[in-house]
Parts: structure tokens; C-alpha cells; sequence
């Protein structure tokens, strides 16, 4: 797979004229140039954006057909029989539609009451009712949470936490996928602000109740969705919220990168507190749901083409994040990258523990929160 490690702009005067020579090594031992000959500046911004826009595309395409090719190659992940979960609280965000209304039905069929957190108020409603007509005794309801509001957020936290209830397992599901360049209330960018920050502060503000609800044989559980995509993701918060040229590609690997950040330093400090809470990432595969929506015209009749044969379907997407959630084997275990149901490495980056830590100071600063540990203001 083509990886872009170093690009370079030389520019020699030529009558007024320079030259850019791009540098692209493919691997260590293989080095080549590439000459475009006298341009004008106007080209060398051309390029600059070709480099910011276009490459990330490119590369984010290639990680998805190595994910399709492991799918082709290896069947999803078929759940154990899991332990009953009777008793036991759960809060799924974006579990109205897709791999998070999957993911809500198989726990709630394990005995657990889970709250659906969405901005999608009828579907969120639909989905509690179709639940029901299957499982007259599942326990499930919807509440309404807004993720691209860190106001939102705090009302929804709120509002659980004056029920009185615990909470055993915080499922950290939604997500948006290559949307136009807009802006959460706050002004952060849609991909920053509704995959990572608002999953941060979320996750921050129900800290304490899964401290408490947790016991040394029965830990509270966060599960976080990320992807393969957070490969290509590279983390620059002074640019996370005004870069130059903007890419969705770019922006939703860098939130899923932040992600996996978050969790290490998470599970780091749970661990260095000794609570009975576990906090593990996920990553799901290619599945057929609609966070491609956004997809380019091409892209989009090319998954059309291979979706079918080579996508997993919703429910197979979900189960890692359900084994995660419940699975006898991963009591107490945490820190962990799994995908189909097994531990494997996420990117070098987020092993990078000074970027984790400076994530998880910036992300405390930016929601409003006291760092080490993150608390409310």
C-alpha cells in the first residue's frame, strides 16, 4: 500500500519560476521522485492542496479494500454464549439505527436495561417500539442526546444521573462519517466534535457513576467505536479546529485516531486508581450501514458493487463491541484494540503516550473540564 512519509517543496528560481519536486517513499529501501518541471505559484497551491485533500482520500480508500480483503478472507466473529446481564444498566449512543440498534437488541436480550442515546428522536422511538414487539420484557428505552452540543451532553447526563440509576456499560457507538465541512455548536469541526469530544466529555461526566456501579468482579465496562481508518489519522490539535484545506477523509481518521488515544490514557488512569472500570476500542470492520451516505458518486456504486459480498452486515458489525461489553473473557481486562473479536495493534501513534496525555489535557480544556483526572468544572 502506497504510504506518503515525507513531502517535500523545493522551489529554484527560473525566471521567475520554480520547481516542485515531491519526494514519495514507498518503503525504506525504495525511494523515487517525482519532477513537474517550472510552475507557477498558483500551481505549488494546486499542489499543497492535491497533498491535503486528495491523498488522504486515496489512502483512506486503500486501508477500506485491506479491511474488505480480511473480510474476504475471514468470516465475522460468532458470539459465545454470553453470561446474563440481569440488573445491569447500559448506555448506547447512536443505538437507533445501524451497528448501535444491533448492538442495544442482543443486550437487551442478555436481561440489560439499555438507554438509547440519540439526536434521531423517531427513530430513536421506532427502534424502542420494534424491540419491544419482539421482547415483550426488554428493558430499553430512548433519550434524546446531541452530540455535536456539548450543552446537550451535559443535559443528558443530567437528566441520568437524577434518575438515581447505575451504569455498568457505556457504549460510545455514534459516529459521522466524510460530511461537508461544518461546525458543532461550540464551533469545533462535525468529525472532532461528535466522534472524539463529545464521546470525551460524555464518558468524563458518567465516570463517576461507573466507579460506582463497578465491583473488583464485575467491572463497569466503556466500549468505544473506532476504525481502521485511524491508521492514516494524525493528531495536531493547535489544526483540529482551522486547517487550510479541509478533508472529511483527513477529519474522520484523525477523530478515530483520537479515539483510540483516549482510551489508552483512560485505561491508564482507571488502572493507576484501581477502579473496577475496564476501557477497551473497537474496531468494527466494513460495514453496511448508513455512515457512507456521504460517499462520492464513484465510491458510492463501488460499495453498491461489493457491499453484498464482501460488507458485514450490521449485526455482525456489532458483535465485537457486544462481546466487549459482556464477554466473561475480558472481565477486568482493558487497554485493548479489538477487532473481530480479537486483540490486535492499533497505529503506532496511539501508542504515543505524550501525545495521549496532551489529547487528554487539550480535550479537557476545550469541554470545559479539570485536567488529571478530567472532572467537571
Amino acid at each position: 500500500m502506497l504510504e506518503i512519509h515525507r513531502a517535500s517543496l523545493k522551489r529554484n528560481r527560473v525566471d521567475g519560476y520554480g520547481e516542485v519536486r515531491v519526494t514519495l517513499l514507498y518503503n525504506p529501501a525504495t525511494l523515487h521522485q517525482w519532477s513537474m518541471g517550472p510552475i507557477n505559484s498558483s500551481n505549488v497551491n494546486e499542489m499543497w492542496w492535491f497533498l491535503q485533500c486528495i491523498l488522504p482520500a486515496l489512502k483512506l480508500y486503500l486501508i477500506g479494500v485491506k479491511a474488505l480483503l480480511y473480510q474476504l478472507f475471514n468470516n465475522p466473529l460468532a458470539l459465545p454464549v454470553l453470561p446474563a446481564q440481569n440488573g445491569k444498566v447500559a448506555i448506547v449512543t447512536g443505538g437507533a439505527r445501524g451497528m448501535g440498534y444491533e448492538t442495544v437488541r442482543h443486550l437487551t436480550r442478555l436481561g440489560m436495561h439499555v438507554i438509547i442515546a440519540s439526536n434521531h428522536d423517531n427513530e430513536g422511538l421506532t427502534a424502542v417500539k420494534r424491540i419491544c414487539e419482539e421482547r415483550n420484557d426488554a428493558q430499553v428505552e430512548f433519550e434524546h442526546l446531541d452530540l455535536a452540543s456539548l450543552r446537550s451532553v451535559r443535559q443528558f447526563v443530567k437528566r441520568f444521573k437524577h434518575r438515581g440509576l447505575p451504569l455498568h456499560v457505556l457504549v460510545n457507538n455514534a459516529a459521522v462519517m466524510l460530511v461537508p465541512e461544518t461546525k458543532t455548536e461550540e464551533g469545533f469541526e462535525q468529525h472532532f466534535g461528535i466522534n472524539y469530544l463529545g464521546h470525551f466529555l460524555l464518558t468524563s461526566l458518567l465516570l463517576d457513576t461507573l466507579k460506582q456501579s463497578g465491583q473488583h468482579d464485575s467491572y463497569s465496562r466503556i466500549v468505544t467505536i473506532s476504525s481502521s481508518a485511524h491508521h492514516m489519522g494524525q493528531l495536531s490539535l493547535k489544526e483540529a479546529e482551522r486547517r487550510h484545506s479541509y478533508s472529511p477523509h483527513a477529519a474522520y481518521a484523525h477523530s478515530k485516531l483520537a479515539l483510540v488515544l483516549f482510551t489508552y490514557r483512560l485505561q491508564q488512569e482507571l488502572t493507576a486508581g484501581g477502579f473496577p472500570v475496564t476501557a477497551n476500542v473497537v474496531d468494527p470492520g466494513m460495514v453496511d450501514t448508513a455512515l457512507y451516505r456521504h460517499l462520492c458518486s464513484p465510491a458510492q456504486l463501488a460499495k453498491k458493487l461489493v457491499a453484498r459480498l464482501l460488507f458485514w452486515t450490521a449485526a455482525q458489525g456489532a458483535s465485537t463491541a457486544i462481546f466487549a461489553a459482556t464477554a466473561a473473557e475480558l472481565e477486568g481486562v482493558g487497554g485493548c484494540y479489538l477487532h473481530n473479536g480479537r486483540r490486535a495493534r492499533s497505529a503506532a501513534a496511539s501508542y504515543d503516550e505524550a501525545l495521549q496525555a496532551h489529547l487528554w489535557t487539550q480535550s479537557c480544556r476545550l469541554a470545559g473540564l479539570l485536567p488529571e483526572p478530567c472532572r467537571a468544572d
